[in-house]
């Protein structure tokens, strides 16, 4: 069975030689965090990646890693724009903000027709993550729900930032593996053996040990289906926030869980998150990746 990569990278500024964090040289041969996540995707079994990028930013994109992966696996490209909306409505006037991680991928429905994963252009998730949704997709069998999809749940004490809080969904799961809640949560960190952020409630229950989605999700095309019909329904009611309100997968998936219309396996993932969510996180994040060189994880030269 074929499988896809979709990689949220639309975000990513135009000019890369100025800095611009997702493009930061990591590995020593130049190599950026993506070129490790689709690295392991394709060691995974995944076939294709898909990003989603800004149409200003595709020739620079290209030049940076696009041109590279082309040759080692299908690559296409699609383009998220604020104006690319459903018949019927229009983007409103002075509106700047992107729609969100929900448009994003609904993006990639015109190319996407197999089982996919989900990630963000600027994170490190390590090889599990990757090997277990991929096992997710092509051996999961229907749950008895409108909708299956499948998250890498990341150790919430593996994803904090030793210089910064983090924004983390942070989860509850039943027995079963079966995720029952997401709370986009800000300001989180730990002190001594405590989480504390700023939702009462959710630091109140939240542990170490809790599983956080770090918005790697593995879905199939109905998902997508979906998408294209609730966007609309999104867009209906935005009068209350039309300059900021954004379409999130988060926020989609907790609706989805609310109205009992999908099942969510949490695949529980023990790698480290890398990303750079401060400057001051460049060079740790690159003497990770130096140390996971010398442990024999992946080659000195990711690409032959």
């Amino acid at each position: 069975m074929k499988t896809t990569l979709i990689i949220m990278a639309a975000g990513i500024g135009s000019r890369f030689g100025g800095g611009i964090k997702q493009l930061a040289k990591m590995g020593p041969n130049g190599e950026i965090i993506m070129d490790y996540s689709i690295y392991d995707a394709k060691e995974a079994g995944f076939d294709k990646v898909v990003f989603i990028i800004r149409k200003d930013i595709e020739e620079e994109f290209k030049e940076v890693i696009g041109n590279r992966i082309q040759n080692y696996m299908d690559v296409e490209y699609v383009f998220q724009d604020i104006n690319d909306l459903p018949e019927g409505f229009t983007c409103p006037e002075g509106r700047t903000k992107p729609w969100g991680t929900g448009q994003a991928v609904l993006c990639a429905k015109s190319v996407v027709d197999t089982p996919y994963v989900i990630i963000n252009a600027d994170d490190y998730y390590g090889k599990e993550a990757f090997v277990k949704l991929h096992d997710f997709l092509i051996n999961h069998e229907k749950m008895g729900k409108e909708f299956d999809m499948g998250m890498a749940g990341f150790i919430l004490k593996n994803t904090l930032s030793e210089n910064g809080t983090v924004t983390r969904g942070v989860c509850k799961v039943d027995d079963n593996n079966l995720l029952k809640e997401v709370y986009e949560t800000t300001g989180i960190k730990a002190e001594a053996e405590k989480i504390v952020c700023d939702d009462p409630e959710v630091e109140a229950w939240a542990k170490p040990e809790s599983n956080v989605s770090m918005n790697m999700w593995a879905g199939y095309p109905d998902f997508l289906d979906y998408l294209e019909k609730d966007f609309s329904t999104f867009l209906s009611n935005i009068s209350d926030n039309p300059m900021k309100k954004e379409y999130l997968l988060p926020n989609i998936v907790a609706e989805l869980l609310r109205e009992d219309r999908i099942n969510v396996k949490v695949l529980e993932t023990h790698d480290k998150w890398f990303g750079v969510t401060y400057a001051e996180d460049k060079e740790y994040v690159q003497n990770a990746f130096k140390q996971l060189i010398e442990n024999g994880v992946y080659p000195e030269k990711l690409w032959k």
